[in-house]
């Protein structure tokens, strides 16, 4: 069994890599962004913690976290961020942990997350691989996934890290620009593992 963490800035291709990758019988992805969210409904531990800590106005009459006023607390104020990422590191990991226990068995393991070094997984897995971009092709991608103008776009893009800090730390790097055959890429890459 290999361990593979994926990481990025948004816009980099982390979904495109991983929707190709999902089409290989050997290989499953933990996605830490669905984690966090499958986590984060009302009954879990996770979201009572949330509430715990940045109140009850977080949390939507139905009972599901209301996002955009936590993403709203957490932009531009480091120590709610902080608070919030130490928080979802601590459930998040423990959470990838147990399903790849469950995945034992399986050849290769994607741990798809964005904040993977942030984090700490980086120490479950055999390989990392780095995905990045020209800035103004992430800008695009980020508003077509997101149906958001550029101005919002940048401003994601500006509190994330640059390319470097992925570059440096990752085994792999693919450079996803447009003449990237991102198949091709990952392939070359899953024949050395």
């Amino acid at each position: 069994m290999n361990i593979i963490g994926i990481t990025g800035s948004s816009g980099a291709g982390k979904t495109t890599l991983s929707k190709i990758l999902n089409e290989r019988k050997d290989v499953k992805i933990i996605d830490a962004d669905k984690v966090v969210k499958e986590m984060s409904v009302p009954g879990c531990e996770y979201l009572e913690k949330i509430e715990d800590t940045f109140g009850q106005e977080v949390i939507l009459e139905d009972g599901n976290l209301n996002r955009k006023l936590l993403a709203d607390k957490i932009y531009n104020n480091n120590e709610a961020l902080e608070k919030l990422n130490k928080l979802t590191f601590k459930y998040v990991i423990e959470e990838i942990l147990n399903r790849i226990k469950e995945l034992k068995e399986t050849e290769i393991i994607i741990i798809d997350a964005p904040l993977l070094f942030e984090s700490g997984l980086e120490k479950y897995c055999n390989y990392v691989i780095a995905l990045i971009a020209d800035k103004e092709l992430k800008i695009e991608r980020i508003c077509q996934r997101d149906n958001i103008d550029e101005k919002v776009a940048k401003s994601r893009l500006n509190i994330q890290h640059e390319d470097s800090y992925y570059t440096e730390k990752a085994d792999f790097v693919i450079n996803n620009s447009r003449n990237c055959n991102l198949k091709l890429e990952i392939e070359k890459l899953l024949k050395k593992f």
